[in-house]
């Protein structure tokens, strides 16, 4: 892993099949927060969404969550997840890390558990996993922890 990587705004990229969690997290005070869900197609659509969102809160860095099967092995949602970890990085020249999301989901089923619509708590539960994430990224030392899309290119 590289050091001497730059202190500042994160964003993290929860990427689904239909939608797109986002949140953003501070590596000097550790706090993550969720922030919007964008639809996951047409894909370049979505990239320019996050690079747009990457401006405006002037993000240093984007990790994007990597579904590790239990037994730490990377399945077919994982393998996505990498595969669009690499265009997000290519399309905005960014560092992009990757960090294991196991139970982000659960975790933000049960923060919304009974409260909102059926249709607004899936819209609002994308970008609640990706602040799950991001603060576990946060909280374990941040990119210094983090392997990149590149790291992980053998993973095929």
């Amino acid at each position: 892993m590289a050091k001497g990587f730059t202190m500042g705004l994160w964003l993290a990229i929860d990427h689904g099949t239909r939608r797109i969690g986002v949140a953003a997290g501070s590596t000097s005070d550790g706090i993550a927060s969720p922030i919007t869900s964008v639809p996951a197609e047409p894909f370049p659509e979505a990239i320019e969404h996050i690079r747009r969102l990457a401006c405006d809160y002037k993000a240093v860095g984007i990790v994007v969550g990597w579904p590790l099967n239990m037994d730490d092995t990377e399945g077919p949602q994982a393998a996505l997840a990498r595969k669009a970890a690499e265009r997000i990085r290519d399309a905005l020249g960014m560092d992009v890390r990757m960090w294991d999301e196991r139970l982000s989901s659960f975790a933000a089923d049960r923060v919304l558990a009974g409260s909102l619509t059926r249709k607004k708590r899936k819209d609002r539960q994308d970008a609640i996993a990706a602040a799950t994430f991001l603060q576990d990224f946060l909280s374990s030392g941040g990119p210094e922890s983090a392997p990149t899309p590149g790291d992980l290119a053998g993973a095929d």
